[in-house]
């Protein structure tokens, strides 16, 4: 089974015209429009006449109307195929999400000039809010592809207002591009993002294929540096231009970033019906305590970012992606199981209880391949013999010639416990 290429983006408003308030109001008579279909369905209405009634008292235009009564008749569909259980109950506080159809509820345009995106929301029939559309570089970047290339289409979005502010989550699709469902994938691709580098690991139900590590060890020093720029400037009361300097460390980060997620896409290319394996990273920044500098660093790193950019890599070649729970993978040894921070010292992965040896982070996408064999139903292989470990330097610069091969050596750790220098 394949699917439709399709992406949620998440952007900010930044509103230049009308007032927020009406996008207030839009959301509080959406969530009207959706209790009305719940208490209607409860007095026994038919649902074909239930449209007719919600949509002939909705403040909407036509098209938003619409769906809301396809999101609030899914939910009633899910209620009654499950036997009646857990029936949906009306909504008279929480915020409720605005659905819209790209054209009529709301509408973006591409200023060609600027390359900035402009939007317009009808809150209500007759009453508009617009302005500017904020997102990360590589979500603009998708934005602007899906105006302006015709493969592309921009769909349904729902206009949300919480704690981050007012944000537009908008869907795009490619019109023949498919992506194949990980179900049927043969190749479990464990993806393990760090500070300096991203590690890879190809697991199949015979065992381990192949592994590498991807170094990039120029974003975290010129982070560092964007940094130390940002304080002195600070200290200097030279804020005029920490925007700038900003911006420059997001482009230079953005720019690495992508030669990066490429060069694992083109890796992964090699195997028979490959699935990329991420750590869910949802939760994964309020696990972070490590001291005021540390946090820093940590706190700030692009995790999701080369994430999202290998999972839109990938998709474009039909490879799907999945997550998994990221739970002790870089602490549970292989071997035995043994899971305590101590296994970990850096690069080195020894487990204190059978000696188990690895380069720390290729044993750690190990680890999330096998949680995605897992999660599929599938047979984990024995996973203490592993190939030679192999370390690519990544996005080096012009002190590299033109045909240089960028592998360099490193001291691999096997699970014999030999140590040795590892060339390829």
């Amino acid at each position: 089974m394949q699917e439709s290429l399709t992406r949620t983006l998440v952007c900010q408003l930044a509103i230049d015209e009308g007032s927020p308030r009406l996008l207030t109001q839009g959301q509080r008579e959406a969530r009207r429009v959706v209790n009305e279909v719940f208490r209607l369905d409860r007095e026994g209405y038919d649902w074909n006449h239930i449209e007719d009634i919600v949509a002939d008292r909705s403040a909407h235009v036509k098209n938003t109307t619409q769906q809301l009564l396809e999101k609030a008749t899914d939910v009633l569909k899910r209620y009654y195929d499950k036997d009646d259980y857990g029936r949906p109950h009306p909504n008279y506080e929480d915020s409720f999400p605005l659905r819209m159809n790209h054209g009529e509820g709301y509408a973006l345009t591409l200023d060609e000039e600027t390359g900035a995106v402009e939007f317009r929301i009808t809150a209500q029939k007759g009453m508009f809010v617009r302005g500017t559309l904020q997102a990360s570089p590589a979500q603009l970047e998708m934005l602007q592809t899906a105006l302006t290339d015709e493969e592309w289409r921009v769909g349904t979005a729902e206009f949300i207002s919480g704690e981050r502010g007012h944000e537009l989550h908008i869907k795009i699709t490619h019109e023949t591009a498919t992506v194949r469902s990980s179900e049927t994938a043969t190749t479990f691709v464990g993806v393990d993002v760090n500070e300096d580098n991203v590690a890879l690991a190809a697991v199949t139900e015979s065992g381990v294929q192949d592994s590498i590590v991807i170094e990039y060890p120029e974003i975290k020093q010129r982070r560092h540096e964007f940094f130390t720029i940002r304080k002195r400037m600070q200290s200097a009361g030279q804020t005029a231009f920490e925007t700038t300097v900003q911006d420059r460390e997001k482009r230079f980060v953005h720019d690495r970033l992508h030669q990066v997620s490429r060069a694992v896409v083109e890796w992964v290319e090699q195997f028979d019906d490959p699935v990329f394996v991420f750590e869910d990273l949802k939760d994964i920044r309020d696990d972070i305590e490590y001291g005021t500098r540390m946090n820093r660093r940590l706190h700030s790193l692009p995790f999701a970012q080369l994430q999202n950019f290998v999972s839109y890599k990938a998709a474009w070649n039909g490879i799907p992606s999945m997550k998994v729970n990221p739970e002790y993978t870089s602490q549970a040894c292989l071997s035995c199981g043994h899971t305590e921070r101590g296994n970990r010292t850096k690069k080195r992965f020894k487990c204190v209880e059978c000696g188990f040896q690895d380069h720390a982070d290729r044993k750690a996408a190990v680890s999330i391949s096998a949680k995605g064999l897992t999660e599929l139903d599938r047979n984990v292989p024995a996973l203490n013999s592993l190939p030679v470990v192999r370390v690519r330097r990544q996005c080096n610069g012009a002190s590299e010639p033109p045909d240089h091969d960028p592998r360099s050596a490193v001291q691999g750790h096997y699970a014999d416990g030999e140590r040795g220098s590892v060339n390829s």
